[in-house]
């Protein structure tokens, strides 16, 4: 059996990355209405008759851009970033990477909103590792010319855009540009400070054809492990082992004994929802990984030590006493404390992993409560008729002892003394 749970896993974790290696490109997703009717969008068109634009993967930003090549061998590229930035304080990144889609490495264009300034101040920065923990973020030159930057707060239709003329060197791929973009809401004078760490910020990069506007969407590919991770979770830890539960409580004596069928049913419960939900967290394992610089430190927790106490349990069916056994009682003890506190763990982390989805979640609760649901009611039905056989019984029990006779055994002494030898009679009452 364990085995079979050790190459199940393998199995699972081998389809989700090939998912990802087979996954097609992305192909434009034309930008919609609103960015298209900027003065700033408007502006760059009129320059140009074959200028791109699509919607952005997460924080509803949109892209345009243009490009041709230089005398020099060189790429002069025309970008136009937005995103509906409504308040008074916040910034807005755009970058790329010649190395990897990634924020570290990356030469980035940020503009920078603050109350009461009449023009949005805007200026290139590199963004390395020493930003990421946490040290002061100041503009800095970057290894092209970037000229033209401007920032177009456009409050009619409620864009926040930056627009700029960058000239590549031959190092730049146009083909497999990495560009990455970031939305900010808090900064300190003209410093841009920590953005939101939501999943949305995390998925915020690509690899963009700049001729075709295909693109090869780093986002995408982890939404799609996370839903893969989150079924896996679902159902294994969430459905499958409260299953298993479930019977071990009302299949083993009250209200229905199964025996010894119910520990066959609770067996394969539990032992193919640990696979299962090892599968998924193995995955997000891999997830955590891949977004080192952003860790969701309580949900990975509380994975951790779902996955022990589950591994506990699974090892449990191996060294279980037998009935005749002094250890059994605690063996009992150790078993369904474990058991009844993953019930109250595995919910608390699958609603933090669902709340991780925002805004996209709303699907994912809705389905996780109605599992929910379906468990309590099944619950809620086996604990009445169980409290129902047992008053039952006890009521039947209690009505047949008082309508049986009763002996009642008299010792008497003809001398009112007990003595040896004395005689006794025994008389039967009927009630």
């Amino acid at each position: 059996m364990q085995s079979f749970a050790l190459n199940t896993i393998f199995i699972l974790i081998s389809l989700s990355h090939l998912s990802i290696v087979v996954s097609s490109s992305k192909p434009l997703n034309p930008c919609n209405g609103d960015f298209l009717h900027t003065q700033a969008y408007r502006q760059m068109q009129n320059q140009t008759n074959t200028t791109h634009c699509k919607k952005l993967s997460s924080l509803q930003a949109q892209f345009a851009w243009n490009y041709h090549k230089t005398s020099h061998n060189q790429t002069q590229l025309n970008i136009l970033i937005g995103t509906k930035l409504i308040t008074n304080m916040g910034w807005l990144a755009w970058g790329i990477n010649p190395d990897l889609p990634r924020m570290v490495g990356t030469r980035a264009i940020i503009a920078v909103k603050v109350p009461n300034q009449i023009t949005p101040s805007v200026n290139t920065y590199n963004i390395t590792k020493d930003i990421q923990l946490g040290c002061k973020f100041q503009p800095s030159g970057i290894d092209f010319m970037v000229q033209n930057m401007t920032v177009v707060d456009d409050k009619d239709v409620g864009f926040f855009s930056v627009f700029a003329t960058l000239v590549l060197p031959q190092r730049y791929n146009v083909s497999s540009l990495n560009h990455v973009w970031q939305v900010g809401y808090c900064v300190d004078g003209l410093e841009p400070k920590m953005h939101e760490t939501s999943l949305g910020n995390l998925d915020s990069k690509e690899v963009l054809d700049l001729e075709t506007g295909d693109c090869q969407n780093i986002g995408q590919h982890r939404r799609h492990m996370r839903k893969i991770h989150g079924i896996l979770n679902i159902i294994g830890w969430g459905t499958l082992m409260p299953l298993g539960v479930i019977v071990a409580r009302y299949f083993k004596q009250f209200p229905i004994k199964l025996d010894p069928c119910w520990y066959y049913f609770h067996y394969c419960c539990q032992v193919v929802g640990y696979i299962l939900g090892t599968a998924g967290w193995g995955l997000g394992l891999f997830l955590g990984h891949e977004s080192k610089y952003y860790t969701f430190h309580s949900h990975r927790v509380l994975g951790i030590c779902i996955f022990g106490f589950t591994t506990l349990q699974i090892l449990a069916f191996q060294f279980k006493p037998t009935q005749e056994d002094e250890y059994r009682k605690h063996w009992n003890v150790y078993h369904h404390f474990l058991g009844y506190a993953l019930l109250v763990m595995i919910p608390v982390n699958i609603y933090k992993g669902i709340k991780l989805l925002k805004p996209n979640n709303i699907t994912w609760k809705w389905t996780y409560n109605g599992i929910l649901v379906l468990l309590g009611v099944v619950v809620l039905a086996l604990e009445i008729v169980t409290w129902a056989i047992f008053l039952y019984k006890k009521c039947c029990k209690k009505t047949v002892e008082e309508s049986s006779p009763r002996r009642v055994e008299i010792e008497e002494d003809n001398k009112g003394q007990t003595k040896e030898g004395s005689s006794s009679r025994t008389i039967e009452v009927q009630e």
